[in-house]
């Protein structure tokens, strides 16, 4: 009977799996009927999948939506005030014309942007600001396109959103989240330089190859010198030194950073009172553009509570950009905040759903006396083809890395976290996982045709999706590669 059981979970998870796959049927409805169906093969009364599956599991997430909410509403607030377009343009401003600087530029501030903002919408908004300026350059539509989606990329690593949906669904500490995402920012950064150095070669673009490559290996080596001489050229004595006095470097550069947003909080405010309250609308002031790292600076510095961080940044933007009808916009951002990101949402309703029906309530029920049987239906299973070595988590899943596209099993918005539920059932390492998903995200959010995005930046630079996929997928596949040598360097 359990042969049977197991056997009609694996089943479901891949019949979900191919019709997400092949588009007939969207994420918000398989996750939750794969919840349903996972508890009723698995042996869940009725009345326990309606109470715990579906009614705990709904709002299991609450904390990550909840913060997806508020970032949100920074989000369209930046966007009405026109700090985000004005941004933009200061930016293309200041890179001149040489196209590598250009490239470079725009990537900083796409990834700059989206720490915070979110949605198709801020997305259509930045690039009919951003790829008409790649173009007036030269640079091609494909690889215009690669460096938005780049961007997009590195920004969504730091964006404190994603980390809460972590925290929510691994049981983690955002301690624990914060370095790996750091490292996969660096790893990220390094691998979208590359892309454009390469594309704008290819693209038939003069440039001074020499002085990048010279430039990048010096870098590296400085890195390597430094890490090489901490580690073979110092005392332990000397080493612990030497992290005393960093650690006292590090609080002082904390508190500078503190007073600076005290000081800046201040003009903003003094801004806001002394202002001509009977303008409508008028050039965007220098302060507004610290609106998108007041809550990351709050979060990565001051561990400060996500959504308190949001409010703040909510409270900066509005009082930077104070005119005649700020209330009004700020009353309009926080209801079409919650508006915008509804569907990331409902989705979270569907992964809580489907964490709950693999892993159980959380709390020993009467009916079940050996435990949750799904839980101990996997366990078996799981045990024979969870990687044991560091060097079989890097191989299975550096193979595995290209199932984030289309909607596949390691995708984080289509089955990802209901795998990760399932690694969690058999006592997979929670960090591990957390390593092996953001490790693969970027195939997923740089790659997949799927994307509304990618659909969206390919049609307007009059390229074919398809073509974005085979023009960054070995750049995103190596960067998976790397993120789980450090994931499993770390974690296995």
């Amino acid at each position: 009977m359990q042969t049977l059981q197991l056997l009609a979970l694996v089943g479901v998870f891949a019949l979900m799996a191919l019709l997400m796959f092949l588009r007939k049927l969207p994420a918000l409805l398989a996750l939750p009927l794969m919840a349903v169906l996972v508890a009723l093969l698995g042996g869940i009364r009725v009345p326990d999948v309606l109470e715990h599956v579906i009614g705990a599991g709904a709002v299991k997430l609450h904390g990550a939506y909840t913060v997806a909410i508020f970032g949100s509403m920074l989000s369209v607030m930046l966007q009405k005030t026109r700090v985000v377009e004005s941004f933009v343009k200061k930016g293309a401003e200041l890179s001149g014309d040489n196209p590598w600087i250009i490239a470079v530029s725009m990537l900083a501030i796409i990834a700059l942007l989206f720490t915070t903002v979110t949605g198709l919408g801020a997305i259509i908004m930045v690039a009919t600001i951003v790829l008409p300026i790649l173009s007036s350059v030269g640079i091609g539509g494909l690889t215009t396109v690669g460096i938005f989606l780049f961007g997009l990329s590195i920004g969504g690593t730091l964006n404190a959103t994603n980390w809460a949906v972590y925290v929510s669904v691994m049981g983690l500490q955002l301690e624990q989240v914060r370095p790996f995402a750091l490292l996969m920012f660096g790893v990220s950064t390094t691998a979208a330089l590359i892309y454009i150095t390469a594309q704008l070669y290819h693209d038939g673009q003069e440039l001074n190859l020499r002085r990048i490559i010279t430039g990048s290996l010096l870098t590296l080596a400085v890195v390597a010198g430094l890490i090489g001489g901490y580690h073979y050229g110092l005392t332990p004595a000397a080493q612990q030194q030497l992290g005393t006095v960093a650690g006292r470097a590090g609080t002082g550069l904390k508190w500078a950073t503190a007073a600076g947003l005290a000081a800046l909080a201040l003009l903003v405010a003094v801004r806001a009172v002394l202002s001509d309250k009977t303008k409508a609308s008028g050039e965007v002031h220098w302060s507004a553009y610290f609106s998108p790292l007041i809550p990351l600076l709050l979060i990565l510095l001051f561990d400060v509570n996500f959504i308190a961080a949001f409010i703040l940044g909510l409270l900066y933007a509005f009082a930077s950009t104070y005119r005649r009808g700020s209330l009004n916009l700020l009353v309009q951002a926080a209801l079409e905040g919650g508006a915008v990101v509804m569907p990331a949402v409902v989705l979270m309703f569907g992964i809580g759903m489907l964490l709950v029906a693999i892993m159980g309530p959380g709390v020993p029920l009467a009916a079940y006396p050996d435990g949750w049987p799904v839980l101990g239906l996997l366990r078996p299973l799981l045990a024979v083809v969870q990687p044991q070595h560091a060097w079989s988590y890097v191989l299975i899943f550096t193979l595995a890395a290209p199932l984030a596209l289309y909607r596949g099993p390691l995708n984080v918005w289509g089955m990802g976290y209901g795998l990760a539920a399932v690694f969690l059932a058999s006592g997979f390492n929670p960090l591990a996982i957390m390593g092996l998903l953001m490790a693969v995200g970027p195939i997923q959010s740089i790659s997949d045709p799927t994307n509304t995005q990618n659909v969206w930046l390919a049609n307007e630079m009059r390229v074919d999706v398809q073509k974005v996929l085979w023009n960054t997928l070995p750049y995103t596949w190596v960067l998976a590669f790397a993120g789980l040598a450090l994931a499993a360097l770390l974690f296995m």
